[in-house]
């Protein structure tokens, strides 16, 4: 049954061509949005340290030449919506687009690692064999691809949410309405809502429903009865994130317009069918253009390279495998985030952290405290202060930049307390382990201190 389905089963490319102008497209708005608000400076120019991903120190930043890969990504992002030298255009798109969120873990949000993952699938896809220029340049076109190309997609997005809604299934969502609770109590002076939501019962609602839309979304949008209204709840649901929590960015509308490949082949042919009349329209001043939208193409098969298949199958064996790679560590994973990122936990913690460094002289026993603002940016800063992998990257990082200014037997001390989902601040990381001897590496990190609670669940 399954080498029938995977053989056999094809499908219209339409969904597959309109997934590839809606993604382009949120791409484009996405990074023109990130150069004008002045990011690209902020996060990647004006840092003297980056944080990077374990096994990633080689990935550099390139000073001003930074506003340069971003130019590419944009140019690439226009080349996927007009399906214009689509191979070339995808693959330099998910290599710039990552490469620049390697830079500098700090930048690192779901959605970043979201479209670094939809734009490699993507790589492998014939997405602009159909209604693009690509196609009107061959005057080829096709009719029909594997299933199972539409169905990964569909497959990946269900795993997004099915994963975050587990992940809520922990005592902080449900039993404490943790960090809702936090975040919805500040958000006051919303109009005509704010007010709302002040009261408790307010946050458990939210908290509950979140978790269940997580869950069940997916079989929903799934199921062709309950299709459209699962899209509805899909749009308010994302709609509501955006006013709650605006600095979420694109992300809510990323998955909006995703959640429409979810809809049948018929939907986005009339989708297709209407920006085609609307590129009629736009060229009927140009002869030879408007001629070449409306001439006929010949319709060719379309099979798959064989490499194709098994990428995906490997692609899709990670994906569910690893968010749960935290069970191979002790403690409580939202404490010591050991196997957090890459998992699809999305806004489950609320943590607030104040970490000094201490240098010492092994010899001499002289101590001096570091000023993190000689060395970090605010929001570097902050999301130092209560992550232990930054936390020990940083520690290095001084620990080489004073022996470079001559000192010698250096330690690094810290004095870190952290506040996780409204408990009290306490201790964080061994205040007796020197960090400069610690190491990096996929093990249990021992000097990160236990949770003086217990948070159970997913």
């Amino acid at each position: 049954m399954l080498r029938s389905y995977l053989n056999n089963s094809k499908i219209h490319p339409a969904p597959l061509a309109v997934f590839r102008i809606l993604f382009g497209s949120m791409m484009l708005i996405a990074l023109i949005r990130f150069w004008v608000n002045g990011w690209i400076h902020t996060l990647y120019i004006e840092p003297e340290f980056h944080f990077k991903y374990y096994g990633f120190s080689w990935v550099t930043d390139f000073g001003n030449y930074t506003y340069l890969l971003y130019l590419i990504c944009i140019i690439a992002a226009l080349g996927i919506i007009l399906g214009y030298r689509y191979r070339l255009s995808i693959f330099l798109f998910f290599l710039l687009f990552t490469y620049t969120e390697l830079i500098d873990k700090t930048t690192y949000l779901n959605h970043y690692y979201f479209t670094s993952c939809i734009a490699f699938l993507l790589c492998f896809l014939p997405a602009a064999h159909y209604f693009s220029l690509d196609a009107l340049k061959k005057k080829k076109t096709i009719e029909a691809i594997p299933s199972w190309m539409i169905d990964g997609i569909k497959l990946f997005l269900c795993i997004v949410y099915f994963y975050a809604g587990i992940a809520k299934i922990n005592s902080d969502w449900l039993i404490e309405a943790q960090p809702l609770s936090i975040w919805l109590t500040s958000k006051y002076d919303i109009p005509l809502i704010g007010e709302l939501l002040e009261y408790k019962w307010i946050h458990y609602t939210a908290s509950w429903s979140g978790m269940l839309y997580d869950v069940f979304i997916p079989f929903f949008l799934l199921y062709p009865k309950t299709r459209k209204i699962a899209f509805l709840f899909v749009f308010l649901f994302h709609i509501m994130t955006k006013i709650f929590f605006p600095s979420i960015g694109m992300f809510p509308f990323i998955m909006i317009f995703g959640a429409t490949i979810f809809f049948d082949v018929k939907w986005h042919k009339n989708i297709l069918g209407h920006l085609h009349d609307l590129g009629v329209k736009l060229t009927q001043k140009f002869d030879f253009l408007k001629s070449k939208l409306t001439s006929k193409k010949t319709i060719v098969l379309f099979e798959p390279k064989k490499h194709v298949l098994p990428i995906f199958i490997t692609f899709f064996f990670i994906q569910l495998l690893l968010p749960f790679r935290y069970f191979a560590y002790p403690g409580e994973l939202f404490w010591n985030e050991q196997g957090y990122r890459f998992s699809w936990r999305v806004m489950l913690i609320e943590k607030k952290g104040y970490t000094t460094f201490k240098i010492k002289d092994s010899v001499s026993q002289r101590t001096f405290y570091v000023d993190n603002t000689d060395f970090l940016t605010p929001f570097q800063e902050r999301q130092m202060s209560f992550q232990p992998d930054f936390i020990l990257e940083y520690a290095h990082y001084l620990a080489d930049h004073f022996e470079n200014q001559g000192h010698q037997n250096i330690q690094v001390f810290t004095d870190s307390f952290v506040a996780l989902n409204g408990r009290p601040s306490q201790q964080f990381i061994d205040p007796n382990t020197d960090l400069s001897k610690e190491i990096e590496s996929f093990k249990h990190k021992k000097w990160v201190l236990p949770l003086e609670d217990e948070i159970y669940g997913l």
